[in-house]
């Protein structure tokens, strides 16, 4: 049985983590966060030992290490802006460490880790998991099979995320753009890695709507011209999913036709997480492209009436 501790136990993506740990049949036996708000661990792990406070936490862990056990793993489900930190405390501590999305908010965080991780011995891994979903590894499948046919091939592919958030969603850290990167970083992160890995080298980067509540612009990949929307706001939704009572819209189209991908998100964290202790896993150098893309849109200014645009642009600007 591997022994696990998790950094940031009361956030909303803690408890896929906490049940990917019991789901490989392994051990959660401390977790922090400031909140305290945390009884799904009872659901897991009721035993762990949680602590509110970081000092108390770093101190239970070098116990545990000097009583002849030792944590082998750190999960990082804290805020994005801490990433990094929590990164080097698990390095630190001896253990690899698996992250959330985004890994962190910058490049060059990614070159200063990889010397802490040679420094000690252990490995960083980033939860990318769109690379592990069916629908998304038939896709990388067709287009491979298309290149194969068609070196010259480019698809035109248009993304379009929409996931409700109430006002709250602007007075937690996600509402500040240096604690979570804004939208294109925080809900859009894993789709841009998505992209480059099925399409290929980036090729072109260019930004069109820059809100609070939504981003959108235009990437064009080796094989792949892609206009994309994100936005947290729900009037934006299509009025035909709004009548079906859904809160989120998720569509991508190639050439027109539509990649269905709704399903099939339930178990890949617990999927990641067997990818990472079969001796797999996605690392430091896998996440650099997505956090190159992701970076490059925040310091970018907004083209305007460009023909690249995805159709949601034009509906939000009317507004």
């Amino acid at each position: 049985m591997t022994n696990f501790a998790l950094i940031g136990a009361a956030g909303y993506i803690a408890p896929r983590h906490m049940k990917a740990i019991k789901d490989t049949g392994n051990n959660l036996l401390a977790a922090l966060d400031k909140n305290d708000s945390v009884g799904v661990i009872d659901s897991h792990f009721p035993a762990a030992q949680f602590f509110t406070e970081y000092e108390g936490f770093d101190t239970h862990l070098d116990n545990l290490k000097r009583s002849g056990t030792n944590i082998d793993y750190i999960a990082i489900a804290s805020p994005n802006y801490l990433h990094d930190a929590h990164i080097r405390f698990a390095l630190k501590h001896k253990a690899h460490a698996i992250c959330e999305k985004p890994l962190v908010l910058n490049p060059s965080d990614i070159d200063a880790l990889k010397i802490v991780e040679q420094e000690s011995g252990k490995s960083v891994f980033n939860i990318l998991q769109l690379r592990l979903h069916k629908s998304i590894i038939d896709l990388k499948a067709q287009v491979e099979a298309a290149v194969a046919k068609d070196p010259n091939v480019v698809f035109d592919v248009d993304l379009t995320y929409l996931t409700s958030r109430g006002n709250w969603y602007f007075t937690s850290w996600k509402g500040f753009d240096e604690k979570s990167g804004g939208i294109a970083t925080n809900i859009g992160v894993h789709f841009y890695d998505m992209l480059g890995w099925v399409f290929g080298a980036l090729k072109k980067n260019k930004v069109h709507l820059k809100q609070g509540d939504a981003n959108a612009g235009y990437l064009e990949f080796e094989h792949a011209r892609v206009r994309w929307f994100l936005s947290i706001n729900y009037d934006y939704i299509p009025e035909d999913i709004k009548a079906t009572g859904m809160r989120t819209y998720r569509s991508i189209t190639m050439d027109g036709q539509e990649i269905e991908f709704s399903a099939g998100f339930t178990d890949l964290h617990t999927d990641s997480y067997e990818h990472i202790l079969d001796g797999k896993g996605f690392g430091l150098e896998e996440a650099r492209n997505s956090i190159d893309i992701v970076s490059s849109i925040r310091a970018q200014d907004i083209v305007k009436n460009d023909s690249d645009m995805h159709p949601f642009v034009k509906h939000v600007l009317a507004k």
